[in-house]
């Protein structure tokens, strides 16, 4: 099998459509998630962000010449892990993205995004493409499951007692 090594949100969802539900409907249980970039020491930088999926795209927008939105520009690799909610419950699971994110100046796709979104202002715009989702959730009160899909291969499944 060919791995390719990175798709973006349609491909993964089309190919998985499962697990791409469940890890949309943790990211739409709370607005604020955590991104994870690399500063230019190549220190990690942590920070909130709201994410959107639409047109077959995981979008990143974020406020101008935020430290995130820089980070970006000098390195597109990102994690984004969703919120995982109140309490120990984490209901659908701890879910994480990796991947690249490339920042769009198409002005017709910024004006899609703002028509969707509707940002309070000015705004950057990055587009994202896959290398891998990873879901980690309780099964049975037994096993610690983990989901971890590539492009190009199937959801890999570990269960751990």
């Amino acid at each position: 099998m060919t791995r390719t090594t990175t798709a973006n949100w349609g491909t993964f969802a089309a190919a998985e459509p499962a697990l791409a539900a469940t890890v949309e409907r943790r990211f739409g249980a709370y607005p604020h998630h955590v991104l994870a970039t690399l500063r230019k020491d190549g220190s990690p930088r942590t920070t909130g962000l709201e994410v959107r999926f639409f047109g077959g795209e995981l979008w990143l927008g974020m406020m101008p010449d935020s430290r995130k939105a820089l980070d970006l520009r000098r390195d597109p690799r990102f994690a984004l892990q969703a919120n995982p909610g109140d309490g120990t419950g984490m209901g659908g699971g701890d879910v994480r993205i990796g991947g690249r994110a490339y920042e769009v100046e198409d002005a017709a796709t910024r004006a899609a995004y703002a028509e969707e979104v509707e940002p309070p202002g000015r705004f950057h715009l990055f587009r994202t493409e896959l290398t891998e989702i990873t879901r980690t959730c309780v099964e049975d009160d037994a096993y610690l499951v983990l989901q971890v899909w590539r492009p190009g291969e199937p959801v890999r499944v570990l269960k751990r007692a």
